[in-house]
């Protein structure tokens, strides 16, 4: 595995502040890249075969990770925050998170949680609301805080514990979404021959994914693609229950075939299909209930050919979630294969299987 994928989950990045997550693409694209382009939100690609005659394809991960910011230093030291993202609540209580200041430096801390001598009144109750949840970063009171470099609008963290699976098979780590897709971006790049491919290629990462698809709107504007790839983690939920169609760790990579934004153009679902069981390469389908990058790339302009190649992953939007390395393998096989068959011709055929 490169070590892009271990590196960037380490990285802090919540939306609107993914200035880390963008130095380290800009470093590792310029070492790939014809040349570097970068939109005005800051969503950052990298260019090969600039100057072909051919179809323009963009391929995408996002930049940020669900975190939170500082709304408000409390008198007595601790921290209100504000979430960025969708965040489950219960997953907040008790866990270590790092303020990150303007230098770039982590001011440590922890989710505060009643312990259980303070829930024996009935009338207590456990923290459940982000109204109520306070960071302690161990400071004495408003001034210490702020003596130590805290400020409103900071982002705040969860604090990682990148750790393998004893079979050597899964990875576990913050920030799988959408790190994963920044890693691909880069790795589809290291690894793609130009000279293989009809297409001028776009590979990088957007800004503010997870509050609206933003940083999708604007670069896909700047770029205007003929062919839009997301490339991004999706919760799969087999340690819930089994569906055909919600996903499985190890399983092979995940075709969007619907979800409330964007329904799969099935010229493109055709193309996928058949390029993965040429190439055998393990696949599965989920219907999801939430978006990706690839919703608000398809309505730029005119309209644009959009899929998303999802990477299965447990307990997304949480603290920690899980990934299995044949998955990601799949993930980077099936977008390569993909890539050598798309040409002027080839776009004309997915269209015309809608």
């Amino acid at each position: 595995m490169k070590k892009f994928y271990r590196e960037l989950v380490d990285l802090p990045g919540i939306s609107g502040q993914e200035k880390y997550i963008r130095k380290y693409m800009r470093k590792h694209l310029e070492q790939v890249s014809e040349e570097i382009i970068e939109d005005n939100l800051g969503s950052i690609f990298g260019v090969l075969n600039k100057n072909i005659d051919g179809p323009t394809v963009m391929i995408a991960g996002h930049m940020d990770e669900i975190g939170t910011m500082v709304e408000e230093i409390n008198n007595n030291g601790t921290i209100k925050m504000i979430p960025i993202g969708g965040i489950n609540p219960p997953v907040m209580i008790s866990q270590y998170m790092n303020v990150v200041l303007d230098d770039g430096s982590y001011v440590p801390g922890v989710v505060g949680s009643k312990p259980p001598h303070l829930l024996r009144d009935q009338s207590s109750k456990q923290v459940s609301s982000f109204e109520d949840f306070f960071l302690d970063i161990g400071a004495d009171d408003k001034k210490h805080a702020e003596e130590l470099g805290l400020k409103i609008g900071q982002q705040i963290v969860f604090k990682n514990n990148y750790t393998e699976s004893v079979d050597g098979k899964k990875i576990f780590s913050k920030a799988w979404d959408n790190r994963f897709g920044c890693a691909m971006a880069l790795d589809i790049m290291e690894t793609v021959k130009k000279e293989e491919l009809a297409c001028r290629l776009y590979s990088g990462a957007n800004v503010q994914e997870e509050v609206g698809l933003r940083g999708a709107i604007t670069s896909s504007f700047m770029i205007k693609p003929d062919l839009f790839i997301a490339v991004d983690c999706s919760p799969c939920q087999d340690t819930f229950n089994t569906s055909d169609v919600g996903g499985s760790l190890g399983e092979g990579f995940m075709v969007r075939f619907y979800d409330p934004r964007a329904i799969l153009h099935q010229g493109m679902k055709k193309f996928i299909e058949e390029t993965a069981k040429k190439n055998n390469i393990k696949f599965q389908y989920y219907k999801s209930r939430g978006g990706t990058d690839a919703a608000a790339v398809q309505l730029s302009r005119s309209g644009v050919l959009v899929c998303t190649i999802g990477m299965p992953s447990r307990y997304i939007h949480s603290t920690t979630s899980v990934i299995h390395k044949e998955d990601m393998k799949a993930v980077k096989n099936v977008i390569l294969a993909m890539l050598k068959e798309i040409d002027f011709n080839k776009i004309k055929e997915i269209r015309s299987n809608a």
